[in-house]
């Protein structure tokens, strides 16, 4: 043996063979990595969707209301568009009906950091109507991008408009929800559930009944995918 192969010897000793053969900080980078590259795709969606040009709801909107949440837990809901609340806020399901959604979360043990939540349009309707099948349509290809980058695990498509973004206008939400569904986006299947959007249950209370069979539909999904809602 050579000096040159002694000293290699004496140096691999002096190091502890944890440090050499664990993978954990490989790991790490690696996951970091992803995410910081989520972080841009979502940003350059948002800066695509606030330079949309000729729409109504934009010319009649405070300010974009795009999506917040916890992107690696992979449980996505898409809402119908923002309200004056959330307008006014910035945030998706703000009010009264964000009030209700955090209370359905919370009834299956999820918080709102445990999801990610985003609309089918991003930019609140005139005195909150219901957005048209052309606006529906328009935002879809932004609605579409928003879910491959996200990935999801499980969507939960929540309300008539969601299900017509996604499903199609000839469905009925009461005779869909609670179903699952394998929507296929840009060559991948995304495992969905359809049901009532909160502020439907807010006017309609005898409904709740019916999301409670959803909910408990999601949560049996979450365990029998473990999904691990500490990430």
């Amino acid at each position: 043996m050579n000096k040159k192969q002694i000293l290699n010897e004496e140096f691999l000793k002096s190091i502890e063979s944890e440090y050499v053969f664990s993978d954990k900080p490989l790991k790490r980078i690696k996951s970091e990595d992803k995410g910081e590259n989520i972080k841009l795709k979502l940003e350059n969606l948002k800066k695509k969707i606030s330079l949309i040009e000729n729409c109504d709801l934009k010319k009649n909107a405070k300010q974009i209301v795009f999506g917040e949440g916890n992107f690696n837990n992979k449980i996505m809901i898409v809402g119908e568009g923002p309200g004056e609340e959330e307008d006014k806020l910035g945030n998706p399901f703000a009010g009264d009906s964000g009030n209700l959604l955090n209370k359905m979360l919370s009834a299956i043990n999820l918080k709102r950091k445990n999801v990610y939540i985003t609309y089918v349009v991003n930019f609140r309707p005139p005195e909150d109507r219901k957005p048209s099948s052309t606006e529906i349509n328009r935002y879809s290809e932004f609605l579409l991008e928003h879910i491959t980058i996200i990935n999801p695990k499980i969507l939960i498509i929540m309300g008539s408009t969601a299900m017509e973004a996604l499903v199609g206008k000839n469905t009925k939400i009461s005779t869909e929800r609670g179903k699952w569904k394998e929507i296929l986006i840009k060559n991948k299947t995304y495992l969905s559930i359809i049901t009532f959007h909160p502020s439907y249950l807010l006017k309609q209370p005898e409904q709740k009944k019916y999301s409670w069979y959803d909910l408990k539909e999601i949560k049996k999904k979450i365990n029998s995918l473990n999904i691990n809602l500490d990430q």
